[in-house]
């Protein structure tokens, strides 16, 4: 199994952008077959990162995080995600 985790600090106004990047990121829930789990998060303010919303997803191998990647709902996200971000974190492993 694959786990792809993103974030992103999102420019002014956060709750407006929040509210977009959330938007976006829901057209690829089913965006390929092999997607596991597909969640989207807002920082609730706890610990105070520089990170305002979060997708962790996790993938059945490696092939099925490859589709996802070039998948027509997911190039639309990342043109819709870039003008809201001020910065992106990603990271991608395997896991049992």
């Amino acid at each position: 199994m694959i786990k792809h985790i993103v974030m992103w600090k999102l420019k002014e106004p956060k709750a407006e952008n929040a509210a977009k990047a959330r938007e976006a990121l829901e057209t690829c829930r089913d965006a390929v077959p092999g997607i596991l789990k597909y969640e989207i998060g807002e920082d609730i303010g706890v610990d105070a990162g520089p990170w305002d919303i979060v997708l962790y997803s996790e993938f059945t191998d490696r092939e099925a995080l490859a589709a996802y990647q070039v998948s027509a709902p997911h190039v639309v996200v990342k043109s819709v995600l870039g003008p809201l971000r001020e910065s992106r974190a990603a990271v991608d492993y395997e896991s049992a």
